[in-house]
Order: C-alpha cells, then structure tokens, then sequence
C-alpha cells in the first residue's frame, strides 16, 4: 500500500478504534450477563440445575471472554497506533492510562481461569476485577467520545479552511 492510500484513509483510521471499542463494551456487557447466568447455575439445585445447564452459559462465557480478550488487546493497541499515525505522537494521558490498564484487568481476568474450577476465591477475584474493568470501559467510552469530538472539530476545521 503506497502513503498516499493511507493518506486516503487516514480520516477513516481514526474512527476504527472508538467503533471497535464501543462494540466490545456491548460484547463485555454480554460478557457479563453470561457470566451471572454461570453463577446462577452453580448455585441452583434440582431441576433448575438441569434447564440453565442446557443454556451452556459456561462454554458461551469462556469463548465471548477470549474473543473478548484478544480484540480489546487489539483494539488497544489500534487505537495507540493511530494516534500515532496522525499526530506523530502518542499522547500520554488518562485516556491512555486507563486503556493500559484495561489491558492489565482482561489479561489477568483470563489467567486465572484455569485456577478457578479448584478455588472460589479465585472466582471473586476474576468477578472483581472484571467489575472494575467495566467501570473503566464505561469512564474511557466517555472520555473516548471527547476525544472524537475533539476529531471531528478539527476536520471541520481543517475542511472549511
């Protein structure tokens, strides 16, 4: 791809990363509800037991978990990369921070399930540190759509100059 394909796309590039992320906050949130439905499964008895079983909510959690953990990763490291590429820079701030840190929760949150079958304080970890992961993708959802505001007020700029 020659840099003037990219330079064609570079007002493309900059929405990628915000659509991508607001997708996987939707994709989290499912994430979630599989993962109440988990618990309300091993926690019930009898023949609601045998009905939630067949909804096969763990299988349906551990795989949006992985498909979750793999994009947002990429989705990171997206995002970092164009900025990069329209401004020369990457800005260091708390939307970054945040991200960074996001990172950090998805990862760790995905390493201790091999542990968890075994141990239910392991489950309380992977419960909270999920819980603070939402609580941070819902702060970078906001501060991501500043930051698109912010975007789109200088193409408008830039377009009417």
């Amino acid at each position: 791809m020659s840099l003037h394909n990219l330079a064609v796309l570079q007002p493309y590039l900059s929405f990628f990363h915000p659509i991508t992320m607001w997708i996987l906050l939707v994709v989290a949130l499912y994430a979630m509800y599989l993962g109440v439905q988990v618990r309300r499964t091993r926690l019930a008895e009898g023949e609601s037991k045998k009905e939630l079983v067949k909804s096969r909510f763990a299988i349906r959690h551990h795989q949006i978990g992985s498909i979750l953990l793999a994009l947002m990763v990429m989705g990171a490291i997206g995002g970092i990369t164009v900025t990069y590429l329209n401004s020369g820079k990457i800005v260091i701030g708390p939307h970054l921070f945040a991200g960074l840190g996001m990172v950090g929760l998805i990862s760790t949150s995905a390493a201790l399930v091999p542990f968890m079958q075994k141990h239910d304080w392991v489950r309380s970890i992977h419960i909270s540190l999920n819980l603070i992961l939402l609580g941070l993708f819902g702060w970078q959802a906001v501060t991501g759509v500043q930051i698109v505001q912010k975007i789109l007020s200088q193409m408008m700029k830039n377009g009417a100059g």
